[in-house]
């Protein structure tokens, strides 16, 4: 479906704030290994917190697309940032849409005004793409459930203090006894690990916690057994799809910084840019750039019509991840020594290319998913 004049003004908008608040600060917030608290702010004056939440709760209620396509402007300021930001607000959106009025009540308001930051908590120390084997425990107890477990790589962990839970209630069930609840963390119960030191893209608040006899109340179990497990792999469509966004938005900053400098540097007595084998790169990256974004726009646009989009986001993500990972060394390459200089975004988006190629599917897991839908 066609952007609105609105989404149109508000993608617009997003890239302003990636090119005048995201891309000059993203440096330090690698330096310093934090969250970009200071572009928070500023996206959500925006509305960024709330796209996807019903007008109802505040939000702006925009499609999948107008989604899309703010995570790629996003991106190409900074990968890490605008993984903390969509899942502070799918956090929010999930619960708009599906908690009871009260627990709604009580954690949207704060999501979508930035006071609060939201995770979703699937992997576990010995759990990542197999999501069915989670043992992190739930188990009824008066009143409702107690959580038992640890979790870990998870996005915003590192400060985030609203999660979306998943649990196993019924060991050796698989799927089927997998339940979805919020989980508060500022209540006991609820014990925070230090945020993961990485190579790089530390604005993720990659982290984890554990849960020792948290009690989670009976309205705040969100998907019940048997319902949990599909709704995690349901919105996992829409996460690949975004993250193949922002990798085409990583991919285009670059090709942006390295045309603009190529008409600048001079050598050989002209600039770059006159230089056949010079150009040549940018035209194979444009290429393949140009193909990824259609892959998305399809993506998204199945999602917005409601429709299987298991196919199209497992193939967008796996090529913009790998068209990303493949003509981001390139196009540095294409910068010489310059491209190494901090203030430009190669070193970081190389990170975020590799981060995204585990995230929400491995590649490996991508072409398993490939296959069995083709083979359904």
């Amino acid at each position: 479906m066609p952007l609105t004049d609105a989404e149109t003004t508000l993608i617009a908008q997003a890239t302003t704030l990636s090119r005048e608040v995201i891309t000059p600060q993203a440096a330090r917030w690698e330096r310093e290994r934090r969250i970009g608290h200071e572009a928070l702010a500023a996206a959500v004056a925006l509305g960024l917190t709330r796209l996807q939440v019903p007008a109802s709760h505040g939000g702006l209620d925009t499609s999948f697309s107008c989604k899309a396509g703010v995570a790629e402007v996003l991106a190409a300021g900074d990968f890490g940032f605008t993984m903390s930001l969509i899942n502070t607000h799918n956090v929010a959106a999930h619960l708009a849409r599906t908690a009871a009025p009260a627990v709604a009540a009580r954690y949207v308001p704060d999501l979508i005004a930035g006071a609060r930051l939201g995770c979703t908590a699937l992997t576990e120390p010995g759990a990542g793409s197999d999501f069915a084997a989670i043992t992190t425990r739930a188990a009824r107890c008066d009143g409702g459930w107690r959580l038992d477990g640890a979790k870990a790589w998870i996005t915003n962990a590192a400060e985030a203090d609203v999660v979306l839970l998943y649990a196993q209630t019924e060991p050796g069930s698989g799927g089927r006894g997998i339940a979805g609840f919020v989980v508060d963390g500022r209540r006991a119960g609820f014990v925070r690990e230090p945020a993961f030191a990485l190579g790089g893209q530390h604005s993720i608040g990659t982290g984890g916690f554990r849960l020792e006899g948290y009690i989670a109340q009976d309205d705040e179990l969100l998907y019940p057994p048997g319902r949990a497990f599909k709704a995690a792999l349901g919105s996992i469509n829409g996460a690949r799809t975004y993250i193949a966004a922002m990798c085409n938005g990583m991919v285009g900053e670059a090709l942006r910084v390295v045309r603009t400098y190529g008409q600048q540097r001079q050598a050989f007595g002209r600039p770059l840019a006159g230089h056949q084998g010079w150009r040549w790169r940018l035209a194979e990256a444009a290429s393949e750039l140009a193909a990824c974004r259609l892959m998305v726009a399809n993506a998204a646009a199945l999602i917005d019509a409601g429709q299987d989009a298991q196919l199209a986001a497992a193939q967008a993500k796996l090529l913009a991840t790998r068209m990303a990972e493949r003509q981001l060394p390139v196009l540095a390459q294409a910068m010489g020594a310059e491209g190494l200089r901090e203030q430009h975004p190669f070193a970081r988006h190389l990170m975020g290319a590799r981060v995204a190629g585990f995230v929400d599917g491995s590649t490996e897991m991508l072409l398993e998913r490939i296959c069995a839908v083709m083979h359904d």
